[in-house]
């Protein structure tokens, strides 16, 4: 990889949030990075002014913050984000779905709905650290989008990594029907695109459609 590219791949990484889970949790009022305590002690939104009333939100505000809760769930940034979306835009079917469905493609998302990583922050560092397999192949790219019938699967050496095997270990069977799983290789394959009702985020996609056509 060239420096500039060394240089871009850095700066992706850094400018993903790092901060802690519960202010993100309770700014969105659902544990959007995992789970988080802060949910069951706090009612209220982060910051001094928490506490305070809330006012009502404009449209405009709702729909940002609607795409704010998916770029958060999948650490996706800013300019990946619009450029998911006109892909989503140009594809058959509807929109919000499509962009979804493209969210859920994405290779970090892949490796942690599998159960290989126990989040999408940890499947995203098993990604960039060259321990993922793409058809055979190593994908350092988290945002990598698969195709229906390619195989994802863990590298050799690297099986016997605690946070795989940890991960592995409280792995329900079979949890996404979009996903296939064989334990003895530690390989899953992409099957197909998921049905929006089958992806379980609490996420109103047709207000970012709206936001994006205005």
């Amino acid at each position: 990889m060239s420096k500039r590219g060394s240089l871009t791949q850095f700066l992706i990484i850094m400018a993903r949030y790092t901060g802690p889970k519960s202010k993100i949790a309770r700014r969105f009022g659902e544990p959007i990075l995992g789970p988080s305590k802060a949910l069951s002690r706090k009612n209220y939104g982060p910051g001094q002014h928490g506490k305070g009333k809330r006012a009502k939100q404009s449209e405009y505000a709702l729909q940002l913050k609607e795409k704010q809760k998916v770029k958060y769930t999948y650490g996706i940034l800013e300019k990946q984000f619009e450029n998911l979306f006109h892909k989503a835009a140009v594809r058959e079917g509807i929109k919000g779905e499509n962009l979804l469905k493209l969210c859920e493609a994405r290779l970090d998302n892949t490796v942690y709905r599998l159960g290989i990583a126990p989040t999408r922050r940890a499947a995203r560092q098993l990604v960039i650290h060259k321990h993922i397999l793409v058809d055979g192949e190593i994908v350092n790219i988290p945002s990598y989008s698969l195709k229906p019938g390619q195989l994802v699967g863990v590298r050799e050496k690297s099986k016997s990594l605690e946070v795989i095997t940890n991960s592995l270990a409280g792995r329900a069977v079979k949890r996404f029907n979009w996903l296939e799983w064989e334990a003895s290789t530690l390989t899953g394959k992409f099957l197909s695109y998921p049905e929006r009702s089958d992806i379980p985020e609490n996420f109103n996609e047709q207000a970012i459609v709206e936001l994006y056509s205005k």
